[in-house]
């Protein structure tokens, strides 16, 4: 008996060392073959990747209860919103971090948006609350700083040579599951023109991404950082296989300054643009297939204007790299801080040019989203160029702004009954203390009221 047991046992050790053996060689198929796996590459970056928690204290209140028109329709009284009592709400997201030294996260500002409390937990179950840094809200960055040690750091990649294509992989925390793991491909580069952000150049991949994941990583085969993962289409509420991440050198320019000046200070050319359609090029004596972005208007004392640019220049290159549409040029510039130079090709009557520009201050010519009034946060604005008053040139989605009526393309007259004529008496007529914003906008041939608050 005991000679049995013996042998069993024996057995049994000699079972466990060869699995342990065999836990630790690569998987083989049945020739010996090693199978591929990203396992390897996972277990380094999944450390940097962390799940963003956020707590807030909301009213809960029918949003009808915003639309001015639905409050007079129905005699809703002012009292009626300001009593409903508050609710703590938590919410889930994702981040990465990108400096293990300084305890430096990045994730979306729209995850940690409105937040009173932000809580980021890493793979290995510790907790702790962070201090939000700063954030870019047009680029929907958000630089978050935890006090921790040991942490992993993930390590940059350089998006600009990205191509369609590319196997990549997705990390984050959907639905509050925890870290997730899903992959796929680069099915387009530069997506812009989708209303999402202010500033957009997204990479698009097929790689699962869900509610939860925004703020996350979007690696390559290597394990480094690629891209943010930011948003997704969703017709059906669910992954139909469109998501879009934010390429990390668009976010590493914001990241940059949000980390030297606490803010994202962006400067402006002083332009205005558009893109060249077939009718612009035939107008213009272009070829059919010339590529670029038509300027339609110089502001005077711009920094476009003091290089000696003028309207009806085709801007081609920004540093030597095409330019191809209005939006793309938008980033390019956009990712530049006030003072930087850039060279910047253009045809001007057929022939080629080149002008050495220094980006310059936003000033009244135009003013970017949320540096108006806190209530008109995601809106931008630009003078009228066909008389008196405000265009509204952008907006972000379930802004204050666009939950009050504002569309793209209103021309703003007045404001608290003041008149606005341009920039400078906008600010004037908004004032910083006040809790609401009458306006009354030009739409088309029709004139309205609206009400901000």
């Amino acid at each position: 008996m005991r000679k049995i047991l013996v042998v069993t046992w024996t057995y049994l050790l000699a079972a466990l060392v060869t699995n342990a053996s065999m836990a630790a060689l690569p998987p083989e198929d049945y020739q010996g073959n090693a199978l591929p796996t990203l396992a390897p590459m996972l277990e380094k970056v999944q450390s940097s990747v962390v799940n963003i928690a956020t707590y807030s204290k909301r009213q809960q209140a029918n949003p009808l209860f915003n639309d001015p028109f639905f409050r007079h329709f129905f005699n809703v009284p002012p009292q009626r919103q300001r009593s409903v009592p508050q609710k703590r709400q938590r919410s889930a997201g994702s981040g990465v971090v990108i400096d293990s030294k300084e305890g430096i996260v990045v994730t979306n500002y729209h995850v940690i948006k409105n937040a009173d409390e932000i809580q980021v937990s890493l793979v290995d179950g510790r907790s702790f609350k962070a201090e939000l840094v700063g954030s870019d809200p047009e680029v929907d960055i958000a630089v978050l700083k935890i006090k921790a040690k040991g942490l992993v750091q993930v390590t940059m990649s350089d998006s600009d040579q990205l191509r369609v294509g590319d196997f990549v992989v997705a990390i984050g925390n959907p639905f509050g599951l925890g870290q997730t793991v899903t992959t796929g491909i680069v099915s387009a580069l530069g997506r812009t023109g989708l209303g999402i952000e202010g500033y957009e150049n997204f990479i698009q991949t097929d790689a699962s991404i869900n509610p939860g994941n925004s703020g996350g990583a979007l690696v390559d085969l290597r394990g480094r950082l690629i891209g943010i993962n930011t948003a997704i289409i969703a017709p059906a509420g669910g992954n139909v296989g469109i998501g879009f991440a934010i390429p990390v050198n668009m976010a590493q320019a914001s990241i940059n300054q949000i980390l030297e000046h606490g803010e994202v200070r962006r400067g402006v050319l002083g332009i205005s643009i558009q893109d060249l359609t077939q009718e612009l090029r035939d107008a213009f004596d272009l070829s059919e297939h010339q590529q670029g972005v038509l300027v339609s208007l110089v502001s005077k004392d711009s920094a476009a204007e003091d290089a000696g640019m003028l309207a009806g220049d085709i801007i081609t290159q920004v540093d030597g790299k095409a330019v191809r549409s209005a939006g793309q040029l938008r980033n390019q510039i956009g990712m530049r801080e006030i003072g930087d130079r850039v060279e910047i090709t253009l045809v001007r009557e057929g022939k080629d040019k080149t002008l050495k520009v220094k980006i310059g201050e936003p000033q009244d010519y135009q003013i970017s989203r949320g540096s108006v009034h806190k209530l008109l946060e995601g809106a931008s604005f630009e003078n009228n160029s066909q008389g008196d008053g405000v265009v509204v040139t952008g907006l972000a989605p379930n802004s204050s702004a666009a939950f009050g009526g504002l569309r793209v393309g209103d021309v703003i007259i007045s404001v608290n009954r003041q008149p606005v004529d341009d920039l400078k008496s906008l600010r004037r007529a908004l004032g910083a203390d006040r809790k609401k914003i009458l306006m009354q906008i030009q739409r088309g041939f029709a004139s309205l009221f609206l009400v901000i608050q």
